[in-house]
């Protein structure tokens, strides 16, 4: 009876390690030799994850099917970036061109529920919107709106996937100026963030957060400067402290007794 192992592995950078070594490890088989198989047959899909299945028959003998990455992980790889944006409405991290995105429907296409590669490409301008990641400098719904219009169409039926080495020079150039206004936009959010907070000292900490919020700055940078919740506590609950930290003088005159 034949036995499978599934896992999820970096592109062309299988190994003995966790998940795969401890897995095969019981089947009696050489790791070394699937190992190696592996990362053959997952060699282009380096810097992203890819699902593998190894199915070991009774003689020992063993075959290997790769899938494909999810479609998140070949647009990260599309667009040369490690992650997407945390904050996808207002920071972009990334811009992708029509090729790019046929390129991953078609990789992808056993996967999505398009019908044509049209609804496809369509499909995966909305995973890039959920990213951060514009296609020709554009948010996803203006891209699928242009689709809708009629727009590359002849890149689309031609399944036109490749670029030249003068646009992808020109991306590179995009990314990085896309992640340096990123960076300015964090860091004023992080100034505007920090003022707040320093005149709201001794408010709630849901009422600074809610001011936070009413001011569109980041999730990400709330939780950063947001004071614990015992920084936090209204002055003249029970139990507080004064705002300097000094506790209550030993001693002190307590209320008369009620008779």
């Amino acid at each position: 009876m034949s036995q499978t192992v599934e896992a999820l592995i970096d592109g062309g950078k299988a190994s003995a390690a966790p998940p795969l070594g401890p897995a095969l490890g019981p089947l009696g088989i050489n790791i070394g030799q699937v190992i190696s198989e592996i990362n053959k047959k997952t060699a282009d899909f380096k810097g992203m994850q890819v699902p593998i299945k190894v199915m070991v028959a009774d003689d020992k003998s063993f075959t290997i099917s790769v899938g494909t990455p999810p479609a998140s992980g070949i647009i990260k790889k599309e667009a040369g970036i490690e992650k997407g944006s945390g904050n996808p409405l207002a920071d972009k991290v990334a811009d992708i061109r029509i090729e790019q995105v046929i390129k991953v429907a078609k990789m992808k296409s056993d996967d999505l529920l398009g019908k044509d590669l049209f609804a496809k490409v369509k499909e995966v301008m909305g995973t890039c919107n959920s990213m951060g990641v514009l296609v020709e400098g554009l948010q996803a719904s203006e891209a699928i709106a242009k689709v809708n219009a009629g727009e590359w169409k002849q890149k689309i039926l031609s399944g036109k996937t490749e670029l030249s080495a003068e646009e992808l020079k020109k991306l590179e150039a995009e990314r990085k100026q896309l992640q340096a206004e990123m960076e300015k936009r964090k860091a004023q959010f992080l100034v505007t963030a920090k003022q707040v907070v320093e005149s709201m000292v001794g408010k709630p900490r849901g009422q600074i957060k809610a001011r936070l919020l009413e001011l569109k700055v980041p999730m990400s940078i709330i939780e950063e400067v947001l004071p614990a919740e015992a920084a936090a506590a209204t002055p003249g609950t029970a139990g507080a402290t004064p705002a300097t930290g000094a506790k209550p003088t030993a001693g002190a005159a307590k209320p008369a007794a009620k008779k």
